[in-house]
Protein backbone atom coordinates (compact mmCIF):
# COMPACT_ATOMS: atom_id res chain seq x y z
CA UNK A 1 0.00 0.00 0.00
CA UNK A 2 1.28 3.45 -0.91
CA UNK A 3 -0.36 6.65 0.31
CA UNK A 4 0.67 9.90 -1.32
CA UNK A 5 0.34 13.31 0.32
CA UNK A 6 0.36 16.21 -2.13
CA UNK A 7 3.46 18.04 -0.91
CA UNK A 8 3.70 21.27 -2.88
CA UNK A 9 2.20 23.48 -0.14
CA UNK A 10 0.48 23.34 3.24
CA UNK A 11 0.77 21.18 6.37
CA UNK A 12 2.32 18.28 4.49
CA UNK A 13 4.61 16.80 7.14
CA UNK A 14 1.80 16.67 9.72
CA UNK A 15 -0.26 14.57 7.31
CA UNK A 16 2.65 12.27 6.50
CA UNK A 17 3.33 11.64 10.20
CA UNK A 18 -0.35 11.11 11.03
CA UNK A 19 -0.86 8.68 8.15
CA UNK A 20 2.23 6.68 9.09
CA UNK A 21 0.93 6.53 12.66
CA UNK A 22 -2.44 5.31 11.37
CA UNK A 23 -0.91 2.55 9.24
CA UNK A 24 1.07 1.33 12.24
CA UNK A 25 -1.91 1.55 14.61
CA UNK A 26 -4.12 -0.53 12.32
CA UNK A 27 -1.45 -3.08 11.46
CA UNK A 28 -1.31 -2.10 7.79
CA UNK A 29 1.85 -2.46 5.75
CA UNK A 30 2.63 0.44 3.47
CA UNK A 31 4.53 3.65 2.88
CA UNK A 32 3.55 7.31 2.94
CA UNK A 33 5.25 9.63 0.49
CA UNK A 34 5.21 13.37 -0.11
CA UNK A 35 4.40 14.27 -3.72
CA UNK A 36 6.13 17.38 -5.06
CA UNK A 37 6.34 16.54 -8.76
CA UNK A 38 4.50 14.63 -11.45
CA UNK A 39 5.02 10.92 -11.97
CA UNK A 40 4.36 9.74 -8.41
CA UNK A 41 0.57 9.95 -8.19
CA UNK A 42 -0.01 7.05 -10.63
CA UNK A 43 1.82 4.67 -8.27
CA UNK A 44 -0.28 5.58 -5.21
CA UNK A 45 -3.17 3.57 -3.78
CA UNK A 46 -4.62 6.60 -1.98
CA UNK A 47 -4.06 10.36 -2.00
CA UNK A 48 -4.30 13.16 0.55
CA UNK A 49 -4.68 16.84 -0.36
CA UNK A 50 -3.67 18.80 2.75
CA UNK A 51 -4.70 22.10 4.24
CA UNK A 52 -2.89 25.27 3.28
CA UNK A 53 -3.77 28.10 0.91
CA UNK A 54 -6.08 26.66 -1.71
CA UNK A 55 -5.27 29.15 -4.49
CA UNK A 56 -1.53 28.53 -4.17
CA UNK A 57 -2.06 24.79 -3.81
CA UNK A 58 -4.12 24.67 -7.01
CA UNK A 59 -1.60 26.77 -8.94
CA UNK A 60 1.39 24.68 -7.86
CA UNK A 61 -0.39 21.39 -8.59
CA UNK A 62 -1.05 22.66 -12.11
CA UNK A 63 2.51 23.91 -12.54
CA UNK A 64 4.04 20.59 -11.46
CA UNK A 65 1.66 18.46 -13.53
CA UNK A 66 0.07 16.91 -10.44
CA UNK A 67 -3.43 18.31 -11.02
CA UNK A 68 -4.30 16.15 -14.07
CA UNK A 69 -2.76 13.11 -12.40
CA UNK A 70 -5.12 13.48 -9.45
CA UNK A 71 -8.08 13.63 -11.86
CA UNK A 72 -6.85 10.48 -13.60
CA UNK A 73 -6.46 8.75 -10.22
CA UNK A 74 -10.05 9.64 -9.35
CA UNK A 75 -11.20 8.03 -12.59
CA UNK A 76 -9.46 4.84 -11.45
CA UNK A 77 -11.40 5.03 -8.13
CA UNK A 78 -8.28 5.77 -6.09
CA UNK A 79 -9.47 7.06 -2.66
CA UNK A 80 -8.78 10.76 -2.17
CA UNK A 81 -8.97 12.72 1.10
CA UNK A 82 -9.04 16.51 1.11
CA UNK A 83 -8.74 18.51 4.33
CA UNK A 84 -9.44 22.25 4.67
CA UNK A 85 -7.85 23.69 1.49
CA UNK A 86 -8.13 20.19 0.02
CA UNK A 87 -11.88 20.35 0.63
CA UNK A 88 -11.98 23.55 -1.43
CA UNK A 89 -10.12 21.98 -4.35
CA UNK A 90 -12.35 18.90 -4.39
CA UNK A 91 -15.53 20.96 -4.88
CA UNK A 92 -17.26 21.38 -8.21
CA UNK A 93 -18.19 25.02 -7.64
CA UNK A 94 -16.96 27.90 -5.49
CA UNK A 95 -18.53 31.04 -4.08
CA UNK A 96 -17.64 34.59 -5.10
CA UNK A 97 -14.37 34.50 -3.16
CA UNK A 98 -13.23 31.41 -5.05
CA UNK A 99 -14.30 32.89 -8.38
CA UNK A 100 -12.43 36.12 -7.63
CA UNK A 101 -9.12 34.27 -7.28
CA UNK A 102 -9.63 32.38 -10.52
CA UNK A 103 -8.44 29.16 -8.92
CA UNK A 104 -9.08 25.90 -10.73
CA UNK A 105 -11.05 23.27 -8.83
CA UNK A 106 -10.81 19.49 -9.23
CA UNK A 107 -14.60 19.15 -9.20
CA UNK A 108 -14.58 15.64 -7.75
CA UNK A 109 -17.39 16.33 -5.25
CA UNK A 110 -20.68 17.77 -6.48
CA UNK A 111 -20.70 20.62 -3.99
CA UNK A 112 -20.49 24.40 -3.71
CA UNK A 113 -17.76 25.54 -1.37
CA UNK A 114 -17.30 28.72 0.63
CA UNK A 115 -13.73 29.63 1.56
CA UNK A 116 -12.98 30.99 5.04
CA UNK A 117 -16.55 30.19 6.02
CA UNK A 118 -15.85 30.66 9.73
CA UNK A 119 -13.65 33.72 9.54
CA UNK A 120 -9.91 34.32 9.47
CA UNK A 121 -6.99 32.78 11.37
CA UNK A 122 -7.78 34.51 14.68
CA UNK A 123 -11.25 32.96 14.60
CA UNK A 124 -9.98 29.38 14.52
CA UNK A 125 -11.63 27.01 16.99
CA UNK A 126 -12.09 23.41 18.14
CA UNK A 127 -15.41 21.65 18.57
CA UNK A 128 -16.67 18.19 19.54
CA UNK A 129 -18.25 17.17 16.25
CA UNK A 130 -20.78 14.39 15.76
CA UNK A 131 -19.71 12.18 12.84
CA UNK A 132 -21.75 8.94 13.01
CA UNK A 133 -19.65 7.28 10.28
CA UNK A 134 -16.65 7.44 12.63
CA UNK A 135 -18.49 6.04 15.65
CA UNK A 136 -20.66 7.27 18.54
CA UNK A 137 -18.02 9.37 20.27
CA UNK A 138 -17.65 13.02 19.15
CA UNK A 139 -14.61 13.88 17.05
CA UNK A 140 -12.44 16.75 18.31
CA UNK A 141 -12.36 18.82 15.12
CA UNK A 142 -9.82 21.63 14.68
CA UNK A 143 -11.02 24.40 12.34
CA UNK A 144 -8.41 26.86 11.00
CA UNK A 145 -9.64 29.37 8.41
CA UNK A 146 -11.94 26.55 7.42
CA UNK A 147 -14.22 26.26 4.41
CA UNK A 148 -17.54 24.47 4.25
CA UNK A 149 -19.93 23.14 1.62
CA UNK A 150 -23.08 25.24 1.43
CA UNK A 151 -24.86 22.83 -0.93
CA UNK A 152 -24.27 19.34 -2.33
CA UNK A 153 -25.71 17.20 -5.11
CA UNK A 154 -27.79 14.06 -4.75
CA UNK A 155 -24.77 11.78 -5.06
CA UNK A 156 -22.97 13.27 -2.07
CA UNK A 157 -23.18 11.71 1.39
CA UNK A 158 -23.12 14.33 4.14
CA UNK A 159 -20.99 13.00 6.99
CA UNK A 160 -21.20 15.98 9.35
CA UNK A 161 -22.71 19.43 9.70
CA UNK A 162 -21.93 22.17 12.14
CA UNK A 163 -24.90 23.63 13.98
CA UNK A 164 -25.71 27.14 12.81
CA UNK A 165 -25.12 28.73 16.21
CA UNK A 166 -21.57 27.40 16.22
CA UNK A 167 -20.64 29.10 12.98
CA UNK A 168 -19.13 32.56 12.92
CA UNK A 169 -19.99 33.69 9.40
CA UNK A 170 -22.73 31.46 8.04
CA UNK A 171 -25.97 31.68 9.96
CA UNK A 172 -28.84 30.72 7.67
CA UNK A 173 -27.38 28.19 5.24
CA UNK A 174 -26.35 24.57 5.40
CA UNK A 175 -22.86 24.24 6.79
CA UNK A 176 -21.49 20.87 5.71
CA UNK A 177 -18.06 20.18 7.17
CA UNK A 178 -17.54 16.56 6.10
CA UNK A 179 -18.78 14.84 2.95
CA UNK A 180 -18.12 11.88 0.71
CA UNK A 181 -18.83 11.11 -2.92
CA UNK A 182 -17.87 7.58 -3.87
CA UNK A 183 -14.15 7.24 -2.97
CA UNK A 184 -13.56 10.96 -2.41
CA UNK A 185 -13.77 12.35 1.15
CA UNK A 186 -13.61 16.03 2.11
CA UNK A 187 -13.45 17.54 5.58
CA UNK A 188 -13.20 21.19 6.63
CA UNK A 189 -11.10 20.47 9.71
CA UNK A 190 -7.58 19.18 10.40
CA UNK A 191 -7.57 15.54 11.57
CA UNK A 192 -3.76 15.43 11.34
CA UNK A 193 -3.56 17.82 14.31
CA UNK A 194 -5.26 15.42 16.73
CA UNK A 195 -4.49 11.97 18.11
CA UNK A 196 -7.87 10.62 16.97
CA UNK A 197 -7.23 8.24 14.06
CA UNK A 198 -10.85 7.33 13.29
CA UNK A 199 -10.95 9.48 10.16
CA UNK A 200 -7.78 7.81 8.92
CA UNK A 201 -9.28 4.38 9.59
CA UNK A 202 -12.44 5.36 7.71
CA UNK A 203 -10.41 6.63 4.77
CA UNK A 204 -7.97 3.71 4.64
CA UNK A 205 -10.91 1.31 4.58
CA UNK A 206 -11.76 2.68 1.13
CA UNK A 207 -8.54 1.34 -0.40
Amino acid sequence: MKVGVIGVQGDVEEHVVAMRRALAAFGLHGEVVSIRRSGIVPSCDALVIPGGESTTLSRLMLKEGIFPEVLEAAERDVPILGTCAGMVLLAKEGNEEVAKTGQKLLGLIDAKVERNAFGRQRESFEVALSIPAFGPEPFNAVFIRAPCYVSVGAGVEVLAKLEAEKTLKITKRECIVAARQENVVAVAFHPELTNDLRLHRYFLSLI
